[in-house]
């Protein structure tokens, strides 16, 4: 058997190794279509009062939530072929440029498989149910605490969000225009 926080480190790793092969500011992208997606999510059942008619059936309301993210999250990898994004990945070569692509790509992870992971959680996971078992005390109590530090658990409120979107567009546009 292995823990849920075992295996999201591992992914977080995955990720890393992807990032550093894309570069850093195609990872920074990936970010962007993540905070992107929890805002659109915040505004469906928030703002729009979509949320009520999830409030009972949390199966429907996780699969829109995956559907959303991983819309968007399959977008944010597909990379425009930006000339500012190309100069910033040709020196791949460099051990500076994988490493930092490498570190992004983490976060990149912790954004993604976080959110993922939060989701399934708050719906009481819905396709791993018949495989999750009881973890011993010390097992449960750091995936609790993991739990605690995901996206949207800490982007739990729209304004919160909509800060974390502006701030990483600022960063997008800083950058890339």
């Amino acid at each position: 058997m292995i823990s849920m926080s075992a295996v999201f480190f591992m992914f977080l790793i995955l990720f890393g190794f992807i990032g550093g092969s894309r570069g850093w500011a195609k990872e920074i992208l990936v970010i962007a279509s993540v905070i992107l997606a929890l805002a659109t999510i915040r505004l469906i059942e928030d703002l729009l009062g979509l949320g009520r008619f999830f409030g009972n059936n949390a199966n429907t309301q996780y699969w829109i939530r995956i559907g959303i993210l991983s819309v968007l999250t399959f977008f944010g990898y597909q990379s425009p072929k930006v000339q500012r994004i190309a100069k910033a990945t040709e020196k791949r070569g460099q051990l500076a440029e994988r490493l930092l692509g490498f570190l992004i790509g983490v976060v990149s992870g912790y954004f993604v498989i976080g959110t993922a992971w939060a989701f399934s959680y708050q719906a009481g996971y819905p396709l791993l149910i018949k495989q999750i078992q009881a973890a011993p005390p010390e097992i449960a109590d750091t995936v609790n605490r993991l739990l605690e530090l995901l996206p949207p658990v800490w982007l739990d409120q729209p304004l919160k969000v909509f800060v974390a979107l502006v701030l990483i567009f600022l960063l997008v546009i800083i950058y890339f225009v």
